[in-house]
């Protein structure tokens, strides 16, 4: 099946962009484009992030053109009343009149800033089911100079996130998990960098800028409340991530925001993380096995140091079901570390893991400290390639 749109290499038929498999689609754009500020409103940033996910970079676009069908157009927003002609219309209109690109760009020893209208042309009939969409040739190479610097996302993820803020971080969430992905894998980065690939930091007012809100929710709990936490609830219930945040002051003032981004796992992905009942026991194993995993968790060198890090209380001490899903799961991914990298090795990541802990890890501080020796110790293992 034909999803991307281009000009048949045998004739001049122009093929129509389907959206049927919606799920295999991809978007892939330059993080300079990512990054730069989104001047308009959701339903235009969704019509672009949907053309450029017609766009195939190795069959380039005649004349930066692409054809949707109205549809399916309409199916992805899903628009299905009398009147969807019309917010078509007003969509587009709205589109072209307002909503531009900010684009900033690293030049020599400051920034280069360019504003671009990223599609000035859609034509359609009102007795034809294609919709002609030409994108501005200034912002094609943000689209197809992809050799380096580029993020892809899919676009199923945004469907049903129904606002700009959402989805401009989900966008800014994929490039930085990207960026963990590639490291994790190729290697070229210390861990610690690594780590910070999957836990971004960001200024608050470059948040503000990247998410159009200078002049906006300028109390930063209407703020926290509007871009943050109503983007988040989307995000998490709509996307591949899970995203929990926590604000860093300096002095009285919020400073920065860091985000903590977990992939879902996949029903085909056994790799990612356990469920909540596979750190605790089932009743004929914890019958059997709990007392011993208890006195060798009791008496282990980890113990002491999840305790001189502030990652286990006295009180969670007394959970014995707790110290012994620690002894079974825990410790023997230390145990790992602890051959590649010796017991300084193993300090150092409870060291990062308790810079890093929020509230919501102690609900489960044994499934929070599986999960996070997990995602470490492919990292070292790569580097150690």
């Amino acid at each position: 099946m034909e999803i991307i749109t281009k000009n048949d290499r045998n004739s001049n038929e122009r093929t129509v962009c389907s959206l049927k498999e919606i799920e295999k689609r991809k978007i892939v754009e330059h993080n300079d484009l990512i990054t730069s500020v989104a001047k308009m409103d959701k339903t235009p940033l969704k019509i672009f992030e949907l053309a450029v996910s017609c766009i195939d970079t190795e069959n380039l676009p005649k004349d930066n053109t692409i054809y949707l069908s109205k549809e399916e157009l309409f199916t992805f927003f899903d628009v299905s009343d009398n009147g969807k002609h019309t917010r078509f219309k007003e969509a587009i209109t709205k589109m072209q009149e307002q909503a531009f690109f900010e684009v900033r760009e690293a030049k020599n020893k400051g920034f280069k800033f360019r504003r671009i209208l990223p599609i000035p042309t859609v034509e359609w009939t009102d007795y034809d089911d294609k919709v002609m969409i030409r994108f501005n040739q200034d912002i094609m190479p943000y689209l197809i100079e992809l050799k380096q610097n580029f993020t892809q996302y899919a676009l199923s993820d945004l469907i049903d996130l129904n606002s700009k803020y959402s989805i401009i971080l989900y966008k800014w969430f994929s490039m930085s998990y990207n960026q963990y992905e590639h490291y994790s894998a190729k290697g070229g980065r210390r861990a610690e960098q690594v780590e910070a690939y999957r836990n971004p930091s960001i200024k608050i007012s470059e948040l503000r800028s990247l998410t159009d809100t200078i002049n906006e929710y300028k109390d930063m709990s209407n703020f926290t409340k509007r871009v943050l936490d109503n983007s988040l609830k989307e995000i998490n219930h709509h996307t591949s991530f899970n995203v929990t945040y926590e604000k860093v002051k300096k002095g009285r003032s919020i400073d920065s925001i860091v985000f903590h981004i977990e992939k879902k796992r996949r029903a085909d992905d056994n790799s990612y993380k356990l469920e909540d009942k596979d750190y605790q026991f089932d009743k004929e194993e914890k019958s059997r096995n709990e007392a011993d995993l208890l006195k060798q968790a009791m008496e282990s060198k980890y113990t002491r140091l999840l305790i001189e890090n502030f990652l286990l209380s006295p009180l969670e001490m007394t959970d014995t079901a707790l110290m012994a899903g620690l002894q079974k799961n825990v410790y023997p991914l230390y145990d790992e570390l602890k051959e590649l990298r010796g017991l300084n090795g193993v300090k150092d990541h409870l060291s990062y893991v308790s810079s890093k802990q929020e509230a919501y890890s102690k609900r489960n501080i044994a499934k929070y400290l599986k999960t996070a020796i997990e995602q470490y110790l492919p990292t070292v293992k790569r580097q150690d390639l």
